[in-house]
């Protein structure tokens, strides 16, 4: 478990971020606010009174802000009319206004210190995250192992046999570590930003604040973050917003510490080619590098569980070096007749439905013999939902018997 509280910086040298940069933001902040306090600059930039003071104190010797009273024994300011002028110059270079970064070097060294591969996982773990799933003990064993291992992991095989349901069943185990995400990391002058409210799990916050406390870090849920067929090459470098002047960090960088899922692998925008030569350096080197707009690369830490979710031959789309390269293959195959009876029970109980194993043993039957299939994961919950739609639509209550699941599979099978 990382620390508990990040000590605020007490000086701008201590944030280890360009005066210049923080004197710009200071000035931005203060313009598109119109008047505040400087408990209220210290806030909305994350950083200590004393560090927004110091910055005060410069703004004003440049005559960029001015003094209009006092609030709990501290300055109320505004921006003068050179400050005015300054601030739009300097949000047509930059509009970024949002909290102070922090410098890149403090952003690897807390990504190293909380790395994935410093979590513990042991078989109660397992058991506990996937007590819903059928699954057996030698591939909960699998998953178990490629968790500890911090390394990249393939889930292959048919489809319907749950390969995206263990893949995110897996986020249930990044539940139980906490770390710190910046809201923006600083890099020769660019501002990129890390934090997102739509992917970050933040924890609740205690009422009153900790003036100790780096407010510059958020402390989140381990990041978990899923794609699928929209996935794009350029999502995986820096992305460079051309109105507002800053960059958004790409997945693998809002994914570190973390959980990165990549599913129906295989079927991406981007070629599997594509993204693996991408990906190689970073999976084998566990660093990553990103390229600026101006064509300066920065190094990144690579610190993430990767999980590739596929029903194509793994062989067939990618070369034997890159396959090396991902420690732990686990094949989610079809289930048995006793798994499928046990996945069908449970969901029975989800659909609120009376189990009968006489009938879930004909449709053993129906579906290995009518319909030449193999037993899948999804098939119990996907019959059970036919039943249900057939029940609502002749108002009447659903039932589990021999005529309602002979329906459900002439709906959902495809017939000779």
């Amino acid at each position: 478990m990382p620390t508990t509280k990040i000590s605020a910086a007490k000086t701008i040298e201590e944030t280890g971020v360009r005066r210049n940069l923080l004197e710009d933001l200071a000035l931005k902040t203060l313009y598109l606010t119109g008047e505040m306090s400087l408990h209220e600059l210290a806030g909305q930039m994350a950083l200590s009174l004393g560090v927004a003071d110091e910055l005060f104190q410069r703004l004003r010797k440049d005559q960029f802000c001015q003094v209009t009273g006092m609030e709990k024994g501290v300055h109320r300011i505004t921006t003068t009319s050179g400050g005015k002028t300054r601030a739009l110059e300097l949000l047509s270079q930059n509009s970024y206004a949002g909290p102070a970064p922090v410098s890149l070097a403090d952003y690897v060294d807390r990504v190293r210190a909380q790395s994935v591969k410093n979590m513990k996982v042991i078989p109660k773990d397992l058991h506990r995250a996937f007590e819903g799933l059928v699954l057996d003990a030698r591939t909960l064993d699998q998953l178990g192992t490629a968790v500890q291992s911090g390394r990249a992991l393939f889930l292959y095989g048919p489809t319907g046999t749950g390969k995206t349901t263990v893949a995110v069943t897996l986020m249930e185990l990044f539940d139980l570590d906490r770390v710190w995400l910046p809201h923006a990391v600083e890099v020769d002058g660019q501002i990129i930003t890390v934090y997102d409210s739509a992917i970050h799990q933040k924890l609740e916050q205690p009422k009153v604040k900790n003036p100790d406390q780096d407010a510059r870090w958020v402390q989140c849920r381990r990041p978990r973050v899923m794609v699928g067929g929209e996935l794009t090459i350029e999502m995986l470098d820096l992305q460079f917003n051309r109105n507002t002047k800053y960059y958004t960090g790409p997945l693998q960088m809002k994914a570190n510490n973390g959980l990165l899922i990549v599913d129906d692998f295989g079927r991406q925008r981007v070629s599997p080619e594509e993204l693996l030569n991408r990906w190689v350096v970073p999976l084998d080197r566990r660093i990553d590098f990103l390229t600026l707009a101006g064509g300066k690369k920065i190094e990144i830490p690579f610190d993430l569980f990767v999980v590739f979710a596929t029903n194509l031959d793994p062989a067939k789309m990618v070369d034997e070096a890159f396959l090396r390269r991902i420690q732990t293959k686990i094949k989610v195959d079809f289930v048995s007749c006793e798994q499928f009876r046990e996945i069908f029970r449970r969901a029975c109980v989800e659909y609120n439905l009376a189990y009968d194993q006489a009938i879930v043993d004909e449709l053993i039957r129906l579906i290995g013999m009518e319909f030449k299939e193999p037993l899948r994961a999804c098939y119990p919950r996907d019959i059970l939902r036919q039943i249900q739609w057939a029940a609502q639509y002749l108002q009447k209550e659903p039932r589990l018997d021999r005529e309602s699941v002979a329906q459900a599979c002439r709906n959902y099978f495809l017939t000779a």
